[in-house]
Parts: C-alpha cells; sequence; structure tokens
C-alpha cells in the first residue's frame, strides 16, 4: 500500500502532518491527521498559585493568548467563589470581543481567503496572504490591517499588553478605564464594523457570487455530517464571553443536551488514539463509535459553524441580517458543509464588532468597582468559553491555599479532531484518483482543514522544548527502509 505525506501542512497554527493511505489502484483507502507533540500544560500547571495561571496559559498561543487567558480567569473566579463586579464582567466582555474581531480578521485573510480569492488550485507562491492582497489591491489590504490595528489597541489598552494580558485579578479586573478611553473605544468600534461589512462583502463577492466556489461550498467532498456544540445566552443567541448553557445538537439539529461548568463532564468523553498525542473527544451518552459521520455518530464540532446550527441567530442587528441571508441560502439547520465556516466566521466578526459598540456605548463601564473582596477558597473552578475556534473549556482543581493540584484543558482543535479527520479523508477520497497527485490536489486535500482554523499550539505542547522531528528513509522504490525520530511514541 503507497502512501502520501502533506508534511507540513500549510496555513494553520502549529505543526501537523496528514497520511493518505492509497490502494492498489491508486485510490485513498484512509487518511489521518497527526499530531506528534505531547500535552504538557496540565502537568507543569500543578504546583502553580491559580492567581499566576491566566497569565501563564495566556503563552500556550501568540495567536489565541486572550482565549486561554480568559478561560482561566473564569475558572479562577470559581475557585475563590466569587463574581466579577458587573463593571469588571463589561470590561472583560469588551477585551475578549475585542479579541475575536482580531483573530477572525487574521484567519480570514491569512488562512481561508487566500484559497477562494487566489484559486484553490493557484501556485503556492500565489496561494498566500500576498498573494491575496495583490488581487484586492494594496489599499484594501492596508485598510483591513489598519481596523484590525484598533482591535488589538482595545485589547491592549485593556489587557496591558497587547501579545500576554495582564489584568486578570479573581473576581475582577486589574484596572479601570477613563471616560476618555471609553470614547476612544467607540470610534474604534465604528471602525470595526466597517470591518466587518467589508469582511462580508468580499465573502459575497468572491464566493456566492462565484457558481463554481458556490458548487464547491455545497458539495460533499466538504461536507461532514456530525453533532454541534455551542454556548448560548438566555434567548438562544450566540455569545462569547459568558454563555448560559452550552448546547448539543445532534445531526439532524435536535437538542441532546445542556449543560454548564463542570457538568460537561457529564456530556463529554475523550479517546486516545495510539497514532496521534491530539486525544478525540465524543458525545459521552452516544459512545465511541469510530472516525465516522452520519446520523448515529459521536464526534462533535465546535466553533462558528456549530454555533450558528446550535443558537437561535444573532443580538445584533447586522450580524442577525448576515444570519438570515446564510440560512436562506441553506434553506434550514444543521449545515454540515464545512467551508461555511468561513461565512460563519465573517459574522461572527461584524457581531463581535457591534458588541464592542454596544458595551462602548455604556458610560457605567467606566465605573472604577472593579473588583471583588477575596474571602474564601472553594478549591475548584471551571471556565468555559466560546473562542473564535470554538469552545474553549479550563478546569483547575486547588488545595485550601488555592495551589493548583489538577488541571484540564479542553481547547477547540481538540473537540474538532474526529471531525477534521473525517474531513480530510472525505476530500482526499474526493480529489484523489488512481494515485494522481499535483499541488492543486494537495491544496483541495488541505482546504478540508482550514475551516476548523486549527491551532496546535493550543492543542498540543511540547514539553522538552523542542519541535519533534521525524525522518523516514526510503528506496528508490519508494519503500520505506528507517524511519528516525526524536520523540517516543507512547
Amino acid at each position: 500500500m503507497k502512501k502520501i505525506e502533506i508534511n507540513p501542512m500549510t496555513r494553520l497554527e502549529g505543526h501537523g502532518k496528514i497520511t493518505i493511505f492509497l490502494d492498489e489502484n491508486g485510490n485513498v483507502d484512509n487518511a489521518f491527521l497527526q499530531t506528534v507533540e505531547f500535552m504538557g500544560y496540565e502537568k507543569f500547571l500543578v504546583g502553580m498559585p491559580i492567581e499566576e495561571v491566566p497569565r501563564t496559559v495566556s503563552t500556550i498561543c501568540g495567536v489565541c493568548r486572550g482565549v486561554h487567558f480568559t478561560a482561566s480567569m473564569k475558572a479562577m473566579d470559581g475557585v475563590f467563589g466569587v463574581e466579577p463586579t458587573p463593571t469588571a464582567k463589561k470590561l472583560r466582555e469588551l477585551f475578549f470581543n475585542a479579541h475575536m474581531v482580531e483573530d477572525h480578521t487574521a484567519i480570514l485573510y491569512a488562512l481561508g481567503f487566500p484559497d477562494f480569492v487566489c484559486g484553490p488550485t493557484a501556485p503556492p507562491a500565489e496561494r498566500n496572504l500576498v498573494g491575496l492582497i495583490l488581487k484586492v489591491g494594496a489599499d484594501v489590504g492596508k485598510l483591513v490591517l489598519k481596523k484590525r490595528a484598533g482591535a488589538v489597541k482595545i485589547f491592549e489598552m485593556l489587557g496591558g499588553r497587547p501579545i500576554h494580558p495582564v489584568a486578570a485579578i479573581p473576581g475582577g479586573w486589574a484596572k479601570a478605564i477613563t471616560e476618555e478611553q471609553r470614547k476612544e473605544i467607540l470610534t474604534i468600534a465604528d471602525d470595526l464594523i466597517e470591518l466587518g461589512k467589508l469582511t462580508l462583502d468580499v465573502f459575497d463577492k468572491v464566493v456566492l457570487q462565484n457558481k463554481e466556489y458556490v458548487d464547491l461550498v455545497m458539495s460533499d467532498a466538504y461536507k461532514v455530517v456530525v453533532n454541534y456544540l455551542g454556548g448560548v445566552d438566555e434567548n438562544g443567541k450566540i455569545t462569547y464571553y459568558d454563555p448560559k448553557d452550552q448546547v448539543f445538537v445532534d445531526t439532524k439539529g435536535n437538542e441532546i443536551a445542556r449543560f454548564r461548568g463542570k457538568e460537561y463532564l457529564d456530556h463529554i468523553a475523550e479517546r486516545t488514539l495510539p497514532w496521534s498525542y491530539l486525544k478525540v473527544p465524543y458525545v459521552k451518552k452516544f459512545g465511541w463509535k469510530g472516525l465516522v459521520d452520519g446520523d448515529g455518530t459521536s464526534l462533535y464540532s465546535v466553533g462558528p459553524l456549530a454555533r450558528f446550527n446550535v443558537a437561535a441567530g444573532f443580538s445584533t442587528p447586522l450580524a442577525q441580517e448576515a444570519y438570515e441571508k446564510m440560512l436562506n441560502t441553506f434553506g434550514s439547520k444543521p449545515v454540515h458543509n464545512i467551508l461555511a465556516y468561513h461565512w460563519t466566521r465573517a459574522i461572527e466578526l461584524i457581531n463581535a464588532a457591534e458588541n464592542i459598540k454596544v458595551l462602548a456605548s455604556d458610560e457605567s463601564i467606566t465605573d472604577t468597582n472593579v473588583r471583588q473582596e477575596i474571602t474564601k477558597v472553594v478549591g475548584e473552578g471551571v471556565g468555559i468559553v466560546e473562542v473564535p475556534r470554538g469552545t474553549l473549556i479550563h478546569h483547575y482543581k486547588t488545595d485550601d491555599k488555592a495551589i493548583v493540584q489538577e488541571a484540564n484543558l479542553i481547547v477547540a482543535t481538540t473537540h474538532n479532531k474526529g471531525a477534521i479527520n473525517v474531513a480530510i479523508r472525505k476530500a482526499a477520497q474526493h480529489f484523489i484518483k488512481g494515485g494522481k497527485v499535483d499541488d492543486g490536489i494537495i491544496n483541495l486535500v488541505e482546504m478540508a482543514y482550514r475551516p476548523y482554523d486549527l491551532c496546535f499550539a493550543c492543542a498540543t505542547h511540547t514539553l522538552p522544548g523542542r519541535i519533534p522531528i521525524e525522518l523516514n528513509i526510503y528506496s528508490h522504490e519508494g519503500e520505506l527502509i528507517k524511519s528516525l525520530r526524536n520523540y517516543e511514541i507512547v
């Protein structure tokens, strides 16, 4: 049996490889997404004061720094048994929505849109951010970067740093904002809303008005039928910082579970695989069914499309209008066409921008009461947030001095592991025939994982402090002679 390796995978955060096995006719027998790094953060957080954890976990990833910071901060509240003051909660939510805008913008323009703007089978040297800017024009590229910088400025203003924030305190926020800062954020919010409009317009003109791309979006090559998990507010609408409930729906859109906090343990199980350090979560009540999709599968997805499938829409007008357009296009929910992740990501971008405007319009957000008094240690806390890539869970147990004894992190890429593997296999089976493979076909396969916005930096961490390397030696006939690696498979 012959195999094809895509190594390294391109346009994602982190490192991984895809191994595709061909049968005797050169058609795809199976395909696997492989990660070879060891998940270590849960271990070296043990022994750390819980107050230090938010700042520490923000270093998991330079892109996702705000989401781990926020989930950990919410879990820290639970450890001390406190709720943030109303003003502190607003500041946290404002900070988080700014992070949503800048993250979604980066992912769409740098990782997702090049496949459509430049063309799925365009040469690799052209199919990237630079190629996208050349296609849409330097003025548009500069405008996107300038407006996105406003979201980063809000992030820095509130979080204390543009990269790894430091403003988390139990039951609050380290610093209030001034009236001048509030007004500045309001002005930035208008720019971010314009960025959201521009992004939806780009998607409309490049994808929705191109029949070839619409057919690609709707094709079975990129259709993965799984269950979905997402957070909703008290009205069932999409929310990010503080969902009232996490909701599971099945492949038909029927609600199958609803939970809060550490109840996630009753509904999510995790399975290890012998060929990957990335675990596969699945719906616990369904039991492990393997890496298969379709009705009855126990696999599920999280992220923008999952939230779209779970929720009853958005709470802001422009996002709701875009939501209804997408719903009318597909006709019903759930939508299983994974390239639609890019569309829902663009809708969430404008929603987060509108949220910033709403929050900054509230003059009470400048109130200086931003912290609670700490009087006890409960010893356990769970923080769940809906981040750009999907549901993020941080769960900590501490001793009576709030020193971490146990830690568990389930990140969005981990939730999506099973669905991503199915997506890659389906795309490979659809496009690779008779052993024929070229750069264009390889990219069509890679397009199956990009909608999920993989972040292996979040999902896998190397304790030894080095990048794992595998060296395979083949004969001139393609036979594997020897394999060398600087890591152990356990």
